[in-house]
C-alpha cells in the first residue's frame, strides 16, 4: 500500500520527470502538495496557476489538461498517453513556492512562459516549445531561462518508462524526444551570478523501467524510515533498481556552450569562474559515457589562479557489474557485497587533462607562491580481470614547476645549487599482461627531465599467471611473490646533467669542470669492474660506462637478461641483500655506449 504523503509525493515526483524531459528547470508540479519532514528539514508547499489553457481540436477538455499541467500526471496519465490535439498553448504557469525551515519561511515564484506543444497524435507530440522560464525568490537569487525546444516529444513513452501506464511488454528502446536545443540563461543571488550557454541533443532513446514510481517512492521511505545500516532487503532493491536504470536509456552526444561565474567570497575579494564548453558522448546501456571538459579557469583576486585548457573523463563499462547484480538473489547482505566487491568495480578506461595552469598561495609558506604547469597527463586502464586493469598506459609531459630559491626542502636546495630555477619533466609508464605467455610486458617505464636526462626502461615479467589478478587473496598474494625478472633494458641519454653536477662539484674543488670527467669516469669503470669481477662482461661493461661518464658518448644502454628461465625471482633478491655478487652469474649484461 502506498500511504497518502506517498501518493502525493507521487504525483509531485511524475510531474517533474513527465515534464523534465522537456523543460529545462524544474515543470508543474502538484496543485497543492506539502511534504512534511522531521525538524530541521525542509517543509514545502506548492500552488500552481494555470490561468489560460488555449486547445485546439484536443481530445481531452481543458479541466483534464488544467488538472494535468497543475501535476496531477498519476491520476490521469492513461489519457495523457493517448491525447491527441493540433495544439496545446499555455501562455504561463505560476508555480508558488513556500519552503519553511525551523522558524524561517522563504517564498517564490517559478514561471513557465509560452509552453507550446504541436501536432500530437497518440501521445507523440510533434514538437514542444517553450519560450521561457525563471524563478524569483527576492533576495535570495532568482534565474531567467531562454528558449527550449524540442521534436518528436513521446509522452506516452515517458509515461511508460516509469511505469505510470502499461507498456504492454515493451523491452525495446524508443525515441522519447529528438532535436533538443535549450538557448541558456542567467541565475543571480546576492553574492554570485552567472550566465549558462546554450545545450543541444539530437535523440534521447529509452524502454520502461522493471521499476515504477511507487516502487521509487516505496524504497524511499524504506531507507527513510531504517537505521543509518540499510536492511539486505533495501539493499537488494537499490542495487536491482541502479542495475535496470543503467540499462534503459541510450542518447546521442549532448553539446553545452559553458557558462561564466562572478562574484564575492567570504574575504569580499572577487571570483571568477567559467567553463567554456562540456561535451558528454552518447549513453549506452550498461555504459556511462565520457565527458570532456574546455576552458576551465578560477581566478580570485589577489589569491591565485587554476587553469586547466582540457579535463576528459572517459567512459565506464558497467557491463559486468551490472551481470553480476542481474545473477544477485533479491535480498543482498554484508557476505555477498564482501564476496563480490571486486567484480562489482566498473571498468573504467580513465582519464586526461592539458594545459593545466597553477599559481597559488603555498600552504606552507605564508610568503610563498606555488607556481607550476603540465601540458598534458593521460591515464588509460583497460582489459579488467576481476576489477584489475591488465593494460596500463599513463603519461605527462612538459610537467613545469618554479623551484623556490629560498626553499627549506633539501633536495629541492640541492636542484638550486645545481643553477636550476625550474624543472620541465615528463613520465610514461606503460604495461600489459600477455594472458596467453603468462607475462608482463614493460614496454615503457620512463622519465624525462628537459635539458637534464632521459631514462628509459623496457622488461619482462614471468610466472604472471591468472591467479595473479583472481579474486583468491592468498593465491593472489602468492601468484605475486612468484613473479620473475627475466629480461631488462635501461637505455639512459645525458642532455645537460652531467654537466651541471660535475660544474658544481669542480667549483667546490676550485678546478676545471672538464679536468673533472676522466676523473670520475675511471672511477666509475672501475667500481663496476670490481662488482662485476669474474663476469666475462665485466670489461666490456665497464669501458661502456667509462665512455659515457666522460662525455664521449651521449647514450648508454645496459641490457640484462637471465641465464635461465623464468628468471630472477623474489628469493634471488632476497639473497643478493647479503651477497649482491650472487646476482652476476645469473644474467647475461651487455652494455652499449653511443
Amino acid at each position: 500500500m502506498i500511504s497518502p504523503t506517498s501518493r502525493q509525493r507521487l504525483g509531485a515526483v511524475a510531474a517533474a520527470c513527465l515534464l523534465s524531459v522537456a523543460l529545462p528547470a524544474g515543470t508543474a508540479l502538484a496543485q497543492k502538495v506539502k511534504t512534511p519532514a522531521p525538524a530541521p528539514a525542509p517543509v514545502t508547499e506548492f500552488t500552481v496557476e494555470i490561468p489560460i489553457v488555449d486547445a485546439v481540436d484536443s481530445n481531452l477538455d481543458e479541466a483534464i489538461l488544467r488538472d494535468i499541467f497543475s501535476g496531477n500526471v498519476t491520476e490521469h496519465a492513461g489519457e495523457l498517453a493517448g491525447l491527441s490535439a493540433t495544439s496545446i498553448t499555455i501562455p504561463e504557469i505560476l508555480v508558488n513556492v513556500t519552503t519553511t525551515i525551523g522558524e524561517e519561511t522563504n517564498d517564490a515564484v517559478v514561471t513557465f512562459t509560452d509552453l507550446v506543444l504541436s501536432d500530437v497524435v497518440d501521445g507523440v507530440a510533434g514538437s514542444v516549445k517553450l519560450a521561457g522560464s525563471g524563478f524569483d525568490s527576492g533576495d535570495k537569487g532568482s534565474a531567467d531561462m531562454g528558449p527550449f525546444s524540442a521534436s518528436n516529444f513521446n509522452i506516452s513513452g515517458v509515461l511508460g518508462m516509469y511505469g505510470l501506464v502499461d507498456a504492454a511488454g515493451q523491452t525495446e528502446l524508443e525515441t522519447i524526444y529528438t532535436d533538443l536545443k535549450f538557448e541558456g540563461g542567467t541565475v543571480a543571488a546576492s553574492d554570485m551570478s552567472c550566465t549558462f550557454g546554450a545545450m543541444t541533443a539530437a535523440e534521447f532513446k529509452a524502454r520502461p523501467l522493471n521499476y515504477s514510481f511507487a516502487d521509487f517512492i516505496a524504497l524511499s521511505e524504506a531507507m527513510e524510515d531504517e537505521d543509518e545500516t540499510p536492511s539486505p532487503e533495501t539493499i537488494g532493491k537499490l542495487m536491482h533498481l541502479y542495475a535496470d536504470v543503467f540499462t534503459a536509456f541510450e542518447s546521442s552526444p549532448t553539446e553545452f556552450a559553458g557558462f561564466e561565474c562572478s562574484g564575492i567570497d567570504e574575504q569580499d575579494r572577487s571570483i571568477n569562474f567559467s567553463l567554456d564548453g562540456m561535451t558528454m558522448a552518447g549513453m549506452r546501456p550498461g555504459i556511462y559515457p565520457a565527458i570532456t571538459l574546455t576552458g576551465l579557469d578560477i581566478t580570485v583576486e589577489g589569491d591565485g589562479k587554476v587553469g586547466v585548457g582540457t579535463i576528459a573523463i572517459k567512459e565506464s563499462d558497467l557491463s559486468g557489474p551490472i551481470a553480476v547484480v542481474q545473477a544477485a538473489p533479491e535480498t543482498i547482505d554484508q557476505a555477498w557485497l564482501e564476496a563480490n566487491a571486486r567484480s562489482l568495480i566498473p571498468a573504467f578506461a580513465g582519464f586526461s587533462f592539458t594545459a593545466v595552469d597553477v599559481d597559488v598561495p603555498d600552504p606552507e609558506n605564508a610568503d610563498g607562491r606555488i607556481a607550476a604547469s603540465i601540458g598534458a597527463f593521460d591515464l588509460t586502464l583497460g582489459v579488467y580481470r576481476n576489477g584489475i586493469p591488465t593494460d596500463l598506459l599513463t603519461s605527462a609531459s612538459n610537467i613545469v614547476v618554479d623551484l623556490p630559491a629560498d626553499s627549506d626542502d633539501e633536495q629541492i636546495r640541492q636542484l638550486a645549487e645545481l643553477g636550476l630555477t625550474s624543472i620541465d619533466a615528463g613520465f610514461t609508464v606503460d604495461a600489459s599482461w600477455n594472458e596467453a605467455e603468462n607475462t608482463i610486458d614493460i614496454d615503457e617505464v620512463s622519465f624525462t627531465g628537459a635539458d637534464l636526462a632521459t631514462v628509459l626502461l623496457t622488461g619482462t615479467l614471468t610466472n604472471a599467471t591468472e591467479a595473479l589478478f583472481g579474486l583468491d587473496e592468498n593465491a593472489a598474494m602468492m601468484a605475486a611473490m612468484d613473479l620473475a625478472i627475466n629480461h631488462l633494458r635501461a637505455d639512459v641519454t645525458d642532455a645537460g646533467l652531467s654537466d651541471l653536477i660535475l660544474a658544481t662539484v669542480a667549483a667546490e674543488q676550485g678546478t676545471d669542470p672538464a679536468a673533472m670527467r676522466p676523473i670520475f669516469a675511471g672511477l666509475a669503470e672501475g667500481t663496476v669492474i670490481g662488482f662485476l669481477a669474474g663476469a666475462a662482461e665485466a670489461q666490456k661493461v665497464g669501458a661502456a660506462i667509462n665512455s659515457f661518464v666522460s662525455g664521449n658518448a651521449k647514450q648508454l644502454t645496459i641490457d640484462m637478461t637471465a641465464k635461465a628461465d623464468p628468471g630472477l625471482g623474489l628469493f634471488d633478491f632476497m639473497a643478493a641483500e647479503s651477497d649482491p655478487a650472487s646476482l652476476i652469474g645469473k644474467v647475461n649484461i651487455e652494455a652499449v655506449a653511443k
